[in-house]
């Protein structure tokens, strides 16, 4: 069962005894449980294989439950590994505009989402670069920015340092916190870097399908360091 949440003092992400698998696999999620608070940063860790991309697909509606509840606060926000895969209009301003044709805004409403949104990731200066002239980093921020002009209440981040240099990675982390502190959100990342966990507020560890370990990421990251 799925449910949606938009007010109320629940958390952000509730995930209560969920199950999920193909027919023709074994379970790929068994009896995951967790609780993401509203405006808080949390991140996902597990290796390979141990269903996180399944979860975040869950979280997120493109599937559903086999068994098992989950609740999340709307509008929910999904940033991909790769930004090259959701950024589809020729210019930064373009490509955040495209994000809110469904909700039937005049012009001037989208200008200021647009400029408001650009503005909480510091590229506002960038509105008229062409996608293509951007850094990896900074196409992410971008994405992260679509989703700040839908006002999303919950982001959703399925390994955004992937693909970017070290300082680069440490910069975006710095940057989507900053966003959830400043701006009320909520985000759930998706990581295997342990350094990253100096910036979370709490932290989920999921093995095989199950989630072993929630809570203080300090405690998780010297679990894992041993």
């Amino acid at each position: 069962m799925r449910e949606v949440t938009s007010t109320g003092q629940g958390p952000a992400i509730a995930v209560n005894q969920v199950n999920f698998g193909w027919r023709s696999h074994h379970p790929i999620l068994q009896d995951c449980s967790l609780s993401i608070p509203r405006g808080e940063f949390w991140m996902l860790l597990g290796t390979n294989g141990s269903g996180k991309s399944t979860l975040l697909k869950l979280l997120a509606g493109l599937l559903t439950p086999q068994m098992g509840a989950i609740a999340v606060q709307q509008p929910v926000g999904f940033v991909f590994q790769n930004p090259d895969h959701q950024l589809v209009m020729p210019t930064v301003g373009a490509d955040v505009a495209f994000g809110l044709v469904s909700e039937r805004l005049s012009e001037a409403e989208v200008v200021t989402r647009v400029r408001e949104a650009l503005a909480a990731v510091n590229l506002l200066e960038f509105q008229r670069r062409p996608i293509y002239a951007l850094s990896g980093g900074q196409k992410q921020r971008i994405a992260i920015a679509g989703a700040i002009a839908r006002h999303c209440e919950v982001l959703i981040l399925d390994e955004p340092t992937a693909l970017l240099d070290p300082d680069t990675q440490i910069e975006l982390v710095q940057q989507v916190r900053q966003l959830v502190k400043n701006r009320g959100l909520t985000a759930l990342w998706v990581t295997h870097r342990l350094n990253e966990l100096d910036y979370c507020d709490g932290a989920v560890l999921l093995q095989q399908g199950r989630i072993v370990d929630q809570g203080d990421p300090q405690r998780l990251k010297q679990a894992l360091m041993h």
